[in-house]
């Protein structure tokens, strides 16, 4: 599946049909074919809902596992390890490897770090570098609203840094530590590093921002493509951040808006931003890029742009030419040498 090739459902409550009966409950809010909410509070979640265990995957030889960061919010990851590195004593520096904190898409409110398409891409990326992932496992809209992911992925990022887990313990080089998302993840990753940068937190060293779910009350250049879908992004942005003022314009979805933070202020050294030509969030990608480098942040940023290729196809359709090419660009970000 292709984000944000959904087709938001507006106008007048809808009843649903569960069997030869009617459930006689309205439907508030269906974003298809992702989720459809009832007035009850019933959430019923149409695609994303698939899980995989962790596992020692055979093609990659990466080996998986569950970790919980926070049993009272049920914050969770999914941790990886290449084999070759799993093997090796932990004071071997040879064997310290970069540490990629990684925030899943799906615009918010479905998905998750053990999915299928999610799990088979972080296996890739830690074989590819090597590197050692943590795939965090945020909480999802509308049952957790914005903040709520941004919340759960920062004390992730403080689990991770903490070193609690002995994999990270023995195995991760701590002066790389990187995040990166794709869609709702990159806009995640972006929260993040203005937080890290308010907050003084200086051990990211870059983040990469893959097809990123940024939006702005105005139209620019590739929304303009889908006027329809676009006009529907703020009512949607509400379903998702239901305590916004500012709407399409809210710093936590246009971060070149005039409310948002300065991104001189961003809190990592690197930054790769991904855009694909298809993708309706283009010109947002575009517009990050050209700002972050006219900022006056003295850090690095470059851009990755795949044309005619359509939103988050490395992740849905990793069998392409594309998605390797795509994949060997972001390991080789991650496990770069200083």
């Amino acid at each position: 599946m292709d984000f944000p090739a959904v087709v938001p459902t507006a106008g007048k409550p809808k009843k649903t049909v569960t069997g030869d009966r009617s459930d006689d409950e309205d439907i508030v809010f269906e974003l298809l074919p992702i989720i459809r909410v009832f007035r009850n509070g019933r959430v019923d979640r149409l695609y994303g809902t698939e899980t995989v265990p962790p596992s020692l995957d055979r093609t990659t030889a990466v080996l998986s596992k569950d970790v919980v960061i926070d049993s009272s919010s049920g914050l969770a990851a999914r941790v990886y390890l290449p084999t070759t590195t799993a093997g090796a004593a932990p004071a071997s520096k040879k064997q310290q490897l970069p540490v990629l904190i990684y925030f899943h898409g799906g615009a918010f409110c479905i998905e998750s770090a053990f999915s299928p398409p999610y799990h088979s891409h972080l296996n890739n990326l830690s074989s590819l570098g090597p590197l050692l992932a943590v795939s965090v496992n945020y909480r999802l809209a509308p049952e957790h609203p914005l903040p709520a992911a941004y919340e759960d992925s920062w004390a992730a990022i403080q689990w991770v840094l903490s070193r609690a887990d002995p994999w990270l313990a023995s195995h991760g080089d701590f002066l790389r530590v990187y995040i990166a998302g794709d869609s709702a993840g990159a806009n995640i990753c972006q929260q993040m590093a203005v937080r890290a940068g308010e907050e003084g937190l200086g051990s990211i060293k870059g983040m990469a921002l893959v097809h990123s779910y940024f939006m702005g009350k105005e139209p620019i250049g590739s929304e303009l493509r889908d006027l329809a879908f676009r006009r529907e992004m703020d009512r949607i942005w509400r379903f998702l951040c239901p305590t916004t003022t500012l709407g399409l314009d809210d710093p936590w979805v246009n971060p070149v808006s005039e409310a948002a933070p300065s991104l001189a202020a961003l809190g990592c050294d690197r930054v790769l931003v991904a855009v694909a030509g298809n993708d309706l969030m283009w010109s947002r990608g575009w517009l990050y890029y050209n700002k972050l480098r006219s900022s006056g942040w003295p850090g690095k940023v470059e851009i990755i742009d795949t044309p005619d290729a359509e939103h988050v196809f490395h992740i849905f359709h990793p069998e392409t030419d594309k998605a390797a090419a795509m994949n060997k660009s972001l390991a080789s970000f991650f496990a770069a040498d200083f």
